[in-house]
């Protein structure tokens, strides 16, 4: 069994340095972080707060009931689970003030790394503290956490504007919840602003609710009345289907009245007649990929990367030209 000593003499610092690397209880510069990791991990080393426990890893998601989350959830845990390592979770609940805490909370059991998806990585005071190898999942990256992998989540918004644009619409009404709540929706309206000018078209101010809950209730009689648009992009599939269902309680009919389009590409939206028009985000693959990234950083000691995953349009039958 390899020892502490080896792995400072392997790695070239002192035995203090290597202990303080990885037990995460002191300074240290990153490339010394990478030379005891790989040293460690070359060595087949493990410390002794590791011995006959199994390794974890924590993810924090904003929800664990969104289909989306859920899909990303399962294939980490599947990847994770080939590597020998348990899956800790916690949820914020679409609530920035709750993230820290909810992180604070997964570093108690020493995970070996975290996948975070927060509200917003330029505030969020979960990404303040000192944390292990992280990767952010669904966030662009930062200069600190540089290891994030994404779907570009306002080209995803430009082109789904587009396409409604080009059937013939032209006030297009962008409903989501919470811009504080998630950045992946304000870079989805980032993108319909985009379509909205590079095609010469005044948008419409973005209504935004809450994400948690409420969908079932949504009323959009004064929306409708006031905003009169022919088609509604939601920042997500639950949305649009809450959507659907609010048009039709206002005795309004998808397609042939109001045009509706998400995000996301959830299994749901294909079952429902007409089915939804969506932008089919990849998020079993981008959880597995996360999963390998940590991985490969905290064991291996490679470089923090940003990876980008594709998005498709998938076109149902909840858009109409006009």
């Amino acid at each position: 069994m390899a020892t502490l000593e080896q792995v400072a003499f392997r790695a070239g610092c002192s035995l203090a340095t290597a202990s303080r690397v990885l037990n995460r209880n002191g300074p240290a510069s990153d490339l010394m972080v990478r030379k005891v990791r790989r040293a460690a991990a070359e060595l087949g080393y493990h410390s002794a707060g590791r011995l006959g426990r199994r390794p974890v890893v924590g993810v924090l998601i904003p929800s664990i009931t969104n289909p989306v989350f859920a899909s990303s959830l399962s294939s980490i845990q599947n990847r994770m689970l080939v590597a020998g390592h348990g899956v800790l979770i916690a949820q914020s609940n679409y609530d920035p003030a709750r993230e820290a805490d909810a992180v604070a909370a997964l570093l108690n059991d020493r995970p070996t790394g975290l996948i975070l998806t927060v509200c917003d990585p330029s505030t969020s005071k979960a990404l303040l503290a000192k944390l292990p190898p992280t990767v952010l999942l669904n966030n662009l990256p930062t200069a600190q956490f540089p290891a994030a992998v994404t779907a570009d989540n306002r080209g995803a918004g430009r082109e789904i504007a587009s396409f409604l644009i080009g059937t013939g619409h032209r006030r297009i009404l962008f409903l989501s919840g919470n811009f504080a709540a998630s950045d992946r929706a304000h870079l989805r309206y980032r993108g319909y602003l985009d379509a909205m000018a590079e095609n010469g078209l005044t948008p419409l101010d973005a209504v935004q609710i809450p994400f948690v809950s409420g969908y079932d209730q949504l009323d959009l009689g004064v929306t409708m009345s006031s905003l009169a648009p022919t088609a509604i992009i939601a920042s997500n599939d639950l949305l649009a289907l809450g959507v659907i269902g609010a048009l039709k309680r206002e005795g309004l009919s998808v397609p042939e009245d109001v045009s509706v389009a998400g995000f996301d590409g959830i299994a749901i939206g294909r079952l429902i007649d007409p089915p939804l028009t969506t932008i089919e985000m990849p998020d079993a693959s981008m959880g597995a990929t996360a999963a390998s990234l940590l991985l490969d950083m905290a064991e291996n000691a490679a470089p923090a990367r940003h990876l980008d995953v594709a998005y498709t349009l998938r076109r149902g039958g909840t858009v109409r030209a006009i």
